[in-house]
Parts: structure tokens; sequence; C-alpha cells
């Protein structure tokens, strides 16, 4: 959940107080005020450079669903409006998180499809309760990740302490700035509100295209709307039957995989590096240099904890490898803080939107399953993952802790098995390690009519409008008229990773100063991190 302002929202969004209704059958995009059973609904133009045709609503929902009379909260909505004749209904996007704006990922995803196939549909963005432009926007406690922070490793009774008291005046925080809101920031609370987006967009059904958490999601709006699912991408795909502390402790064991890939990919680069030819080495250098810097922090800035939140997005996309190389090369060479912390303000600090998105992601996940209460539970959990995945285990723990201490009950996971639906269609690479492989398997087998595209020896997290062809085929045919793959078994087709990159180029190695972003780093730009 670490992103970038702009990576978020994009440009800024001019938000409507109302949203113009697109009827289902309409066969052409327009500005016609319509009512529908929520009111007037007005779209206005919002658009950006990148994004020329796309618009912005607000809708109105209930804050507690099942109270119709009730308290009304403010989603924001985006929409890039069809073009073609044969429109083919709504296309809701979602970036993950949870916590992630969707509203820049509607052009994102409008764009970067094949144009006749984005022409057929309205792609809808929106803003998940909770978060960016919807209102009320949760920020718990703004400071909650300001450098320098206690090093993650609770080697001492002290360290763990400090940790803990962040986690517990967190939880505490955002009990008493929205103590009537978090008892309603919850998956199945956001998707009922999709299911408002659909009725104000007058279609009887939709289309869904989602991320990461985005996955389950949709999986999740598909059991309770079966009837009202139109078509269903999940691309990086959620286990929902490990929902949410099972899953943090798998996912940093593949984080730690995944960082070991990298650290192989730097040996393979020595020649421009110069940091060894052995990755265990290079690893023993990398371990060497956080222990200096939880001693003496770079810049004054980047400790140990901060160096973690700096290396770990290169887990979700290997396209920032070059840079996260340059940055630890320049440090073990010269010991020059400048590029690391260049790296950390890119990649690792917490903006306004960051601390947006962590509320949210806290209180969704917090609420969403129940979470060990007893921080013995959690000491021993973690030090035994601890053992054989060091690079994420602690952080990852102190990222997640304030549900030990969340101040709203837990509700259960939903059970996502569901005959109802026509073909779904899923993405997954092999070695993803935010949502790890097993889980798109799992959701394959509890989707009666799921297909599963794999991407063979791929590692990042967001597969699909990201520069690989042979998937892009499989979703592209899947849009345009529900055309699935027709293999059987664990995977329906298997689409060959691209290569990792090549080191960047000389003086262009920083985010800032690098060329202009491939579809991968565009759509990773949008996806953030801490899915």
């Amino acid at each position: 959940m670490r992103k970038r302002a702009a990576a978020l929202c994009g440009a800024a969004v001019v938000m409507a107080g109302t949203l113009t209704a697109v009827p289902a059958e309409a066969s052409a995009p327009g500005t016609t005020t319509t009512t529908t059973q929520t009111g007037n609904l007005t779209w206005k133009s919002c658009a950006t450079k990148n994004y020329p045709t796309l618009q912005c609503a607000s809708l109105k929902v209930l804050l507690d669903h099942r109270r119709p009379h009730g308290e009304k909260i403010t989603l924001a909505l985006s929409r890039v409006p069809h073009t073609a004749r044969a429109y083919q209904g709504p296309l809701l996007v979602n970036p993950g998180g949870p916590g992630g704006s969707g509203l820049t990922l509607a052009g994102f995803v409008a764009r970067s499809l094949p144009a006749k196939v984005a022409a057929r549909y309205d792609v809808i963005g929106f803003d998940p309760r909770g978060v960016g432009a919807s209102k009320p926007a949760l920020d718990c406690e703004p400071g909650h990740f300001d450098p320098v922070r206690p090093d993650s490793l609770p080697t001492t009774p002290a360290i763990e302490k400090a940790n803990l008291a962040r986690a517990r005046s967190f939880a505490a925080a955002c009990g008493k700035k929205y103590a009537h809101v978090l008892p309603y920031i919850d998956t199945t609370s956001a998707v009922r509100d999709m299911d408002a987006i659909r009725q104000a967009l007058g279609a009887k059904k939709i289309n869904y295209f989602g991320y990461s958490y985005g996955t389950y999601l949709g999986a999740v709006y598909a059991k309770f709307f079966p009837e009202r699912v139109r078509r269903l991408v999940l691309d990086s795909v959620v286990d929902p039957t490990d929902v949410w502390y099972e899953a943090n402790l798998n996912q940093d064991v593949a984080f730690n995989d995944r960082h070991r890939a990298f650290l192989a990919w730097v040996a393979e680069y020595d020649t421009t590096y110069g940091l060894g030819t052995d990755p265990e080495k290079v690893e023993a250098t990398w371990y060497a240099m956080r222990a200096a810097l939880a001693k003496k922090p770079a810049g004054g800035t980047v400790g140990a904890s901060e160096l973690e939140d700096t290396f770990i997005p290169g887990g979700y996309y290997n396209g920032y490898w070059p840079i996260l190389a340059e940055a630890f090369a320049a440090y073990v060479h010269d010991k020059d803080p400048e590029p690391l912390v260049e790296a950390y303000e890119d990649f690792g600090a917490v903006d306004a939107s960051g601390h947006n998105g962590y509320s949210v992601y806290a209180s969704v996940q917090c609420r969403d399953a129940g979470w060990p209460r007893d921080w013995r539970r959690w000491r021993e959990d973690n030090w035994a993952v601890y053992e054989k995945a060091p690079f994420m285990t602690w952080n990852n723990a102190w990222y997640n802790a304030p549900c030990a201490f969340w101040p709203t009950d837990s509700l259960r996971p939903v059970n996502v098995a569901n005959g109802k639906l026509p073909p779904v269609l899923l993405f997954q690479a092999t070695g993803d390690a935010a949502t790890p492989y097993e889980g798109g398997v799992t959701v394959h087998r509890l989707l009666a009519r799921s297909r599963l595209v794999v991407e063979e020896g791929g590692g990042n997290h967001g597969i699909t409008l990201s520069g690989n062809a042979c998937l892009d085929k499989h979703l592209a045919a899947y849009l345009t008229d529900g055309t699935v793959p027709r293999g059987y078994g664990e995977a329906d087709a298997v689409c060959r990773a691209l290569p990792d990159p090549k080191p960047a180029a000389a003086g262009a190695a920083s985010a800032k100063t690098a060329s202009a972003p491939s579809k991968g780093s565009a759509l990773h730009g949008l996806l953030g991190f801490r899915h």
C-alpha cells in the first residue's frame, strides 16, 4: 500500500457533485442527465494529458447497507466512455490494496487494451469507501511511517516494545477518529457499494477486472451477486482460504525467494555493480548493509526498516531492480547515501495518499477476518518464519500488527466457491510473491467455470497489460466475445514470462531520470505495493 501520490490518482481529479448514468442499452457515450434509483447523477470531465476522455463523478451510498434510511457516504468514480455501437456494458476496474485508488486505473485500462476492445466498454474506476477522493477518506495517524522507525527486527525487548507501541497507537488512533465508520470498512460493504454503482449506471450486469486484493473483491462480489456478473477477470489471485493472517506469513516466504532472485540478478551483472558473482555473497553484503543502516541511517533517513521498505517493491516488479541495484552498489562501494535515500523516496516513503491507503488497508484486513489477539502467537509464528525467510517477515508483521489491537470485531472470510458464474478468466505468475501461485490454483478450483492462464517463470505481481503479448491476447479475446482457453487441468494456457531487465543506462538509474515508463512500470505505479 505504499503508493506515491502521482501514482494513486494521477493529476488532480475534479469531482462532480452528481453522476450522469448511462443506460446499459446506450449505443454512444453521452452526458445527458438521467434519473435512477439513487437520484440525479452527473459526469464531468477530469481529463488529463494521458487520459483526455476521462470523466469523474460522485455517488452517495449507504454507510450500513442493512439500514436503507441510514447515513450515507460518498464514492468517487471515473470512467472512459465507450465509443463503439457494439456496447458491452460497464467494466469496473480495481487495482487492489485494499486501499488502492481506481480512478486513474480506468484511464490506463482503456488506453492499454486494444482500441477495438476498449471502445465497447464504459471503463469504470472507483475509489472504494474510505479511499482517496471518496468521503470520508481515512487517515488514522499521519506520522505513522515517518523515518527513522525502530528496527523491524525485535532482537531486544526494548525494540519489540517500541514497535508494539506504534501498532497500538495506530489502532487506537483509528478507533478514536473513525469509531462510527470502522465497522463498515470491509470487503462485504465494498461489494455492496459496487452493486450500488451498477444500479447507478443502469446496468443489469457488470464486467469486472481486478488485480491483487481486487481479485478477492471481485470473487466476493460474484458470490453475493452471481446473476449480475457478465465477465470477470482476476489477475494475481488472492487465496481466499487463508485471509489474512496466514496469507501474510505465506507472503513472507515468497518475498524472501523473490528478494534472493533479485540478488542473483545483481550477481549476474557483476561487471555493472561490482558486488560479486556469488549470489550468497551478494546476499551477505545486503544484510551487512542493513546492519550498518540500523546503527547509522543513510542520510539520517534510511534505517533498517526503511531499507526494507525500499527493497520490498522489487518483489512486486522486477522493473525496479536496476534502480535498487544502483543504490545498493553506491552505498557499498562509496558509502554514498544519496541514491539509497532517493530510492527510498521513490519506493518506500509514505505520503498523504499512502497514509490514507494504509489506513484503509488496515481497516479492511483487520475487520475482514479474525487475527490473533495474543501477541505471543505473533511472536512465535514470525520468529519461526524468519528463520527461513528473514527478508520481510518482521517488517510485514509490524505492518499488520495493528490488527492485534483493532477496535472492531472481526467478520468471517467469505467462501467464494461458485458454480453459478459464466466463464471466468484468471491470470497468475508462478513466482508471484504478493499473491503466491497456489492462490490462483485454489480459485481456479473454487470457481467452477474458470480458466487459468499461467505466466511460467514470471515473478511480477500484476501481469496483464504489462507488456506480455501472450497474456494480453487471452485478455483481449475474453473481453471481445467471452472466448477462454480450452485447456484442461491446473493451467488452461501457459505463457512464457518476459525476460528480466537489463541494468539501467548510465545516468538513468533513478526513477526520476529514467526514460518514459514502459507498460509494466506504468501499471505498477498504479498498483502500488503492499497488496
